[in-house]
């Protein structure tokens, strides 16, 4: 009887799953809302009059906030200081805000000259509702990898986040799937986005749930420590930020980040626009094509989760997901390679190369970083890669409208056609691979150094 007060509500398998199911519902929400108008892009240009530059201005916009007013790294600290459960509940409600508005921008009709800070008044609108957007998700990103952490540490740690991440995913490829098709048969971009806005108010109210399990756990915690005469954890202080960025296993971990996130989520935003422009499928089937990354995440990270639990080599196994992701966008810039299989096979392999790196990443920063400064450890690399997500996306924009615009014609119903060469945005895409790969090997060999044991198993018994 004894042995059963002792335990953590972590060690039932069913509340620990069930708490890993309630909070991925959240991340599958803001995944979803997130990629939403990836498909859109040829849409918005010929049914709103949008450029290239003004799509890639509103998909920089997600990491405004994060970036330059430093919202991820102080939503780490809260999450530290306050704890998963106040952090997850305002992160998922910054979330829905910043969905409305940009939903609000997207489904209203600005006069042709209403302009806001120089950019057209719709544009600035749903870039800000982004921008807002990007923090609660964000936020909510850091919050559920350390209540994984929380209810996972010593068991199936690296399986969880591939689960979680798999399911994120999901939503991803739902947004890639149907955000075109939808758009179409209602005849308005913004009727995809509304869908968007309500699941992410699901995702709040999913999140509320999960809060009473995690009083629970911390609960139950606290007797299992007053029983084994456990002292708890030192708290986390602002001088252990000094502590973190003085490692640079750290260091490492968030240049390999950045640099493999900027070739593949900015790469999404325009996949679709590739698949018409260079493959010639349908854009409103152009969305299938990409949804294949996020599809074979599904079932591909989870499984190298898990391998990683198991087997180890965390390291080697981002040294080759991040060689893949040069090799395919490399092939993706040949102009003379333009049949639509191809591009299929191509996609197959990034998403190989996308379940392999985050499945082994995400895991291996508890085996650097203290669990009381978690929070804030997942929050700077966050915040080192939404200066990739902030940025790759305005460039790749700029290089399309810059070198790339083959032709721009006005067709009758007063909509545009353009036609884009998208050789240089791939070569820029490994160029960001190829210094992601640099950082892995850096990594590899911080490894053998230290020996923070990136390449052995968690120890999880099966």
């Amino acid at each position: 009887m004894t042995e059963a007060i002792v335990k953590s509500l972590r060690d039932s398998p069913k509340a620990r799953w069930g708490a890993l199911a309630i909070v991925s519902v959240t991340m599958f929400c803001g995944y979803f809302f997130a990629d939403v108008m990836a498909p859109l892009k040829p849409l918005l240009e010929k049914q709103i009059g949008w450029t290239s530059s003004e799509y890639g201005f509103f998909t920089s916009a997600y990491g405004w906030f994060n970036v330059f007013l430093l919202m991820l790294i102080i939503g780490g600290i809260i999450l530290d200081k306050m704890g998963i459960r106040f952090t997850g509940t305002t992160a998922a409600a910054i979330m829905a805000a910043g969905a409305f508005l940009k939903y609000f921008a997207i489904n209203s009709s600005f006069g042709p000259d209403s302009t806001m800070f120089g950019w057209k008044t719709q544009v600035m609108l749903a870039a800000i509702g982004y921008a807002i957007f990007g923090v609660g998700v964000e936020i909510a990103g850091i919050t559920v990898s350390k209540a994984i952490v929380k209810w996972f540490k010593g068991k199936e740690m690296a399986l969880a986040m591939g689960l979680q991440l798999a399911v994120a995913r999901l939503g991803t490829m739902l947004a890639l799937q149907i955000s075109a098709p939808m758009a179409e048969h209602f005849r308005n971009v913004a009727t995809p986005v509304l869908l968007g806005f309500v699941m992410l108010c699901i995702g709040l109210i999913t999140f509320i749930v999960y809060t009473f399990m995690d009083k629970r756990l911390d609960l139950s915690e606290k007797e299992a420590a007053a029983l084994e005469n456990k002292s708890e954890e030192e708290s986390f202080r602002l001088s252990d930020i000094k502590e973190i960025l003085s490692n640079k296993g750290f260091w490492y971990i968030a240049m390999l980040c950045v640099l493999f996130y900027s070739a593949v989520f900015p790469f999404l935003k325009y996949a679709n626009d590739l698949m018409v422009q260079k493959y010639g499928v349908e854009p409103t089937l152009a969305g299938l094509i990409p949804s294949l990354i996020p599809f074979g995440n599904i079932f591909m990270t989870p499984f190298f989760g898990r391998m990683v639990d198991k087997k180890g080599k965390a390291a080697s196994i981002m040294f080759l997901g991040s060689s893949m992701l040069i090799v395919v966008h490399l092939l993706f810039a040949i102009p003379a390679i333009n049949h639509w299989i191809f591009a299929l096979f191509l996609m197959i392999i990034l998403g190989v190369a996308f379940s392999l790196v985050p499945s082994a990443m995400w895991p291996s920063v508890p085996k650097l970083i203290p669990e009381r400064q978690l929070g804030t450890a997942y929050a700077l690399i966050f915040y080192i890669q939404n200066w990739g997500l902030m940025g790759v996306p305005a460039l790749i924009g700029w290089i399309l409208d810059s070198f790339c615009t083959v032709s721009r014609t006005q067709l009758e119903d007063g909509s545009f056609q353009v036609v884009y060469n998208y050789t240089i945005p791939m070569l820029t895409f490994a160029v960001f691979g190829l210094l992601g790969l640099f950082f892995a090997f850096l990594l590899k060999r911080e490894d053998k150094i230290k020996n923070y044991g990136l390449e052995q198993p968690s120890g999880v018994k099966s």
